[in-house]
């Protein structure tokens, strides 16, 4: 560290050294900062990426180098296309000793010196050089972080360039800005055993089980999902996808009003000083908030933030609304999206920079009011995943540390994605308590009608589903074919396909088929399933079957000249290919009841699957083996947040990721079910927290989550 010193000095660069307890990864190394006196209010850490490129048997593999701001989004992908850079994989331990004498704890730019910075290949972000900063990088420990300007960092680094390597300094946003090609990300994501022979014919080139996030993206691409917009983490949701949020939108517009709620619509613009009025509440979003600063050529007097949520834009408005107790309760919906600038990689639906979703936000009189209405909402959430989505989720509340910010509690549906073993958060439903309604925050009072003269702060809800129903949706029930859809949710629900007609055939026994296909799907839309006759003369029988099977149509009929004489059709399943005849007499009441078994079994089976995932674990060392094999860990737990925080950087350690894109390793707090009969009871005073060894209280869900 000495000749890093040294070398800063002789720039005339002087940084601020601060020592903190040992952090091994980014969320450890961010809270230890915080956690001491002399760490600025505000700064960013430096992600220094270690990258170990595909090379020929024979060849010593160059590490390449990417150094950049946290918040900047480095994707790999698009990182090996523009340097030419193959099958690019994070580097070992190993390789980052024989190269730069560090590993991955204490991995820094000032690793890079005049030694070791001609055996490697260097990318550096170029928003370092006129970002505020500071910027805490490691000082080549896990216990010493050096604060830098990123000018005075760029600096350094360019003092170690020499004739033969000038240092790449890349717009990442600009890098970023295009779709990765199927080769690119398949090159960059997937094994070479991933790929699925004769890919050219069937929907998907990766297999779902070897190379899940290339799989995702390709099935979201070829079934017509989605597709890429011009700024990143943004995506552009095509009609066979937005299709589905229609079906829930309206499933649940309905249920909702059932309740009493009725539906809004506040700006997306929200002050600066608004915004900011509820501090615990802000900080859960403020990296991620949006500014506005400019309009056309002038500045604005103050930013404008796009709402990430709409507390804050609405509550003001609630005090001057409600003055008397008869105007309680205030129940208002609005259909919007929120903007929130993820800094983590994107994935469409699950993490994107804007999403669709619902907010409800309602006021009471009383706690038991609130209390009652928030497990009202989780209920219809629980049936929008159950009963039109077919997939399973656990209901139950967060624990302190995972709640709501600025919430009283938080109520959650956990759902879980088998191939990749990660919970994920569905939906939540929150009771923010007065937490709002106070007088130095909204002042939303009435007076009591039970003590006159004395006010009554009143109780609040907020609640949301979003878009993110549709990722999970797919990631559970897609196969290697590529999608497949619930039949409550898709757009077509049964499709009938011509076939079996010889080459020589004339065009009247052509029309025959066709118009009876065509009969058949005005039979079935007249009983309110959602048919199509696929009459297209360009294309093959076995190029509609698989078109129509990567997008996920639950069910098809197929009609030919035989099935005719035999007035009956085959039917085939999207979920299992399960082909079976159906009689064309009374059509519709057999493709309906075939529907609903469809949704039924799809339900069956990934509910089946998540029961077996669950895991009880009384044992510490049994959680990360429990999470390596892809399960939750449901353990009798303490509640206490510092175990919590402990669970997750103990297990991070034991089972670091292997690509950076992947979410965390270590395994979280997902929920405290609301049925613990499923598990042993646990007995006051004797069963403990296999964590920390106190008393537990509840069964937890552990996991490794999106």
């Amino acid at each position: 560290m000495d000749s890093a010193t040294k070398a800063l000095a002789s720039l005339s660069i002087q940084p601020t050294t601060i020592e903190h307890g040992a952090a091994e990864t980014p969320e450890a190394w961010r809270d230890a900062l915080k956690a001491t006196a002399s760490s600025p209010e505000t700064f960013e850490l430096v992600k220094m990426l270690v990258y170990k490129p595909k090379t020929a048997k024979t060849a010593t593999p160059v590490p390449a180098i990417v150094i950049a701001r946290e918040s900047t989004e480095t994707q790999t992908a698009s990182i090996g296309k523009k340097f030419g850079l193959k099958d690019l994989r994070l580097a070992n331990d190993e390789l980052m000793r024989e190269f730069l004498s560090v590993d991955r704890t204490s991995v820094s730019p000032l690793a890079l010196n005049s030694t070791t910075y001609s055996k490697v290949f260097n990318v550096v972000d170029a928003s370092l050089e006129s970002a505020p900063g500071p910027f805490a990088i490691r000082a080549l420990s896990s216990t010493s972080t050096l604060l830098l300007s990123g000018k005075e960092l760029l600096t350094y680094l360019k003092s170690l360039e020499t004739a033969e390597q000038k240092l790449n300094v890349v717009d990442f946003a600009e890098i970023n800005s295009g779709p990765p090609t199927v080769a690119t990300t398949g090159a960059a994501k997937a094994k070479e055993d991933a790929k699925i022979e004769g890919a050219v014919q069937i929907a998907i080139g990766v297999k779902k089980e070897v190379d899940f996030a290339a799989w995702y993206t390709n099935v979201l691409l070829k079934a017509d999902m989605l597709d890429y917009y011009s700024v990143s983490g943004c995506y552009i949701l095509k009609p066979w996808s937005y299709s589905i949020w229609e079906e829930i939108q309206e499933w649940f517009n309905k249920e909702i009003k059932k309740l009493g709620v009725q539906n809004s619509y506040f700006p997306m613009f929200v002050s600066q000083k608004v915004l900011e009025r509820e501090k615990d509440h802000v900080e859960g979003f403020s990296p991620e908030v949006a500014w506005v600063t400019r309009a056309g050529q002038s500045d604005l007097e103050e930013p404008i933030a796009i709402r990430p949520t709409s507390e804050t834009a609405m509550y003001p408005y609630y005090s001057k609304w409600i003055q008397s107790h008869r105007d309680l309760p205030l129940k208002l919906n609005q259909w919007n999206s929120v903007v929130r600038w993820e800094f983590k990689n994107p994935q469409p639906f699950l993490r994107t920079r804007e999403f669709l979703w619902q907010e409800g936000h309602t006021a009471f009189l009383t706690k038991a009011e609130a209390d009652a209405e928030v497990r009202e909402i989780l209920e219809l959430y629980r049936q929008v995943y159950e009963d039109l989505l077919a997939v399973p989720v656990i209901p139950g509340i967060k624990s302190e540390k995972e709640k709501f910010a600025g919430g009283l509690y938080t109520t959650t549906l956990e759902g879980f994605i088998p191939t990749s073993g990660r919970g994920i958060q569905a939906a939540t439903s929150h009771c923010l308590g007065q937490n709002f309604s106070r007088p130095e925050m909204f002042n939303i009072s009435v007076e009591d009608p039970s003590k006159p003269n004395e006010k009554l702060y009143v109780w609040q809800n907020s609640w949301g589903l979003s878009t993110r129903t549709i990722g999970v949706m797919t990631m559970v029930h897609g196969d290697n074919q590529g999608l497949v859809l619930p039949p409550r949710v898709a757009s077509i629900q049964a499709v009938i396909v011509p076939c079996g007609i010889k080459a020589g055939a004339s065009d009247e026994e052509r029309k025959s088929i066709n118009d009876k296909c065509e009969e058949i799907a005005k039979t079935l839309r007249a009983a309110n399933v959602r048919a199509k006759a696929d009459l297209r003369d360009i294309y093959t029988p076995g190029y509609k079957f698989n078109d129509w099977e990567q997008k996920g149509v639950p069910l098809r009929l197929e009609i030919g000249p035989k099935d005719l004489e035999k007035k009956s059709t085959l039917t085939v399943r999207r979920d299992t290919g399960a082909k079976a005849p159906l009689p064309l007499e009374n059509i519709a009441e057999g493709v309906s009841s075939l529907l609903e078994t469809i949704q039924k079994e799809m339900f069956t089976r990934a509910r089946d699957t998540y029961f077996e995932r669950i895991k009880e674990v009384s044992k510490w060392e049994d959680v990360v083996p429990t999470l390596d094999a892809k399960c939750v860990a449901v353990i009798p737990w303490c509640e206490v947040e510092a175990c919590e925080d402990d669970i997750k950087e103990r297990s991070a350690r034991a089972s670091a990721p292997t690509d950076e894109r992947a979410p965390s390793a270590g395994a979280k707090s997902l929920a405290i079910p609301f049925d613990q009969s499923r598990w042993t009871p646990i007995e006051p005073g004797k069963t403990k927290c296999p964590a920390c060894g106190q008393d537990a209280k509840r069964w937890t869900m552990f996991g490794r989550s999106y």
